[in-house]
């Protein structure tokens, strides 16, 4: 691939995936300079969270008997690079921005902790293609209970010398409760148990539903950044960000080859590492009053460096590897 066609290729990928980073902007604007409340963005997050996109994930998974198997390995290409990236983030945390071990949890799980749902949902959609859903839903499955479960394993230990079942439980218990993963399973249930389709009568709502799912969550999106501002901690925020948006993509696709991961699965799990910090990362460092200004700034700069990581990480496995299996 000669240097014209890679950048061909790229603007390619920007054109295709500019939509949904201009339905960012619209939300940015809407929020910082349009003078919307700040209660019609938590209305519009909740409705995202708790009806559209649990909508669409029971839509996708509902019919999981028609799609062939998911291979299980990219869970082990996904969650096993976060448990390297995150003992990476934390020697980097105290060997170099010298950090308390809770910040250095925090600053651990900023780089491992992705925006799946309100972004890396929409852009696997536009990117990979509705098929690559099945996957996505998987990696959603696990990803906040065995990410939650690290850092509060990792935050109880620095704060009490050792961590309870009890916190452990509380995680857990909070995972069953989240509506996105009840989404998933209840769809896989139907497709499991039932084996046919959802009949019209309850599949029509659902599915015009899950059709402004997308859209909205990205505007919803661009109106949760218009809070944060980029104000201090920005070495601690680049640092995140090449955590984030470089080496995890790259060491996922790294184990994904070593396992012989089919093309697509590694695909999607490359694509979900790449994604910009997760919101709940931000909300964690409120909750323990660290870092709160890196981590906000990290957000911003990881959704804006990533309109062009992942595109570029896309073309890369798809021309390095032209005829992976």
């Amino acid at each position: 691939m000669d240097t014209a066609e890679f950048f061909g290729q790229l603007v390619q990928q920007l054109l295709l995936s500019a939509p949904l980073f201009l339905l960012i902007a619209l939300g940015y604007s809407l929020g910082r300079f349009a003078g919307w409340p700040e209660s019609v963005n938590e209305g519009l997050n909740r409705f995202c969270f708790n009806v559209a996109i649990p909508c669409m994930l029971f839509k996708v998974m509902s019919k999981f008997y028609e799609s062939p198997a998911v291979d299980v390995r990219l869970l082990i290409a996904y969650f096993g690079t976060c448990f390297v990236i995150y003992v990476i983030g934390r020697i980097l945390a105290k060997g170099v921005f010298r950090l308390d071990s809770v910040s250095a949890s925090v600053f651990g799980l900023a780089g491992i902790f992705s925006n799946n749902v309100m972004l890396g949902i929409p852009v696997a959609v536009i990117l990979l293609g509705p098929a690559s859903l099945a996957s996505v839903a998987l990696v959603l499955v696990f990803n906040s209970l065995i990410l939650w479960t690290l850092v509060t394993v990792s935050v109880e230990w620095a704060q009490n010398g050792s961590f309870s079942l009890r916190g452990i439980g509380k995680t857990l218990l909070s995972v069953l409760r989240n509506p996105i993963i009840i989404g998933i399973f209840t769809g896989f249930a139907w497709s499991f148990l039932l084996h046919r389709p959802v009949p019209a009568f309850l599949d029509s709502p659902v599915s015009m539903v899950a059709q402004v799912a997308a859209p909205l969550t990205l505007i919803t999106l661009g109106m949760s950044l218009s809070r944060y501002q980029i104000r201090k901690g920005l070495r601690e925020s680049g640092a995140i960000c090449l955590l984030k948006l470089i080496l995890m993509p790259g060491l996922i696709w790294a184990i994904a080859y070593l396992l012989h991961l089919p093309r697509q699965e590694s695909q999607v799990v490359v694509l979900l590492g790449s994604m910009a910090v997760g919101i709940n990362v931000y909300l964690m460092a409120q909750k323990f009053q660290v870092l709160q200004g890196a981590t906000a700034t990290s957000m911003l700069l990881s959704t804006l460096f990533s309109t062009i990581t992942t595109p570029l990480f896309m073309i890369l496995m798809a021309h390095f590897y032209p005829n992976w299996p």
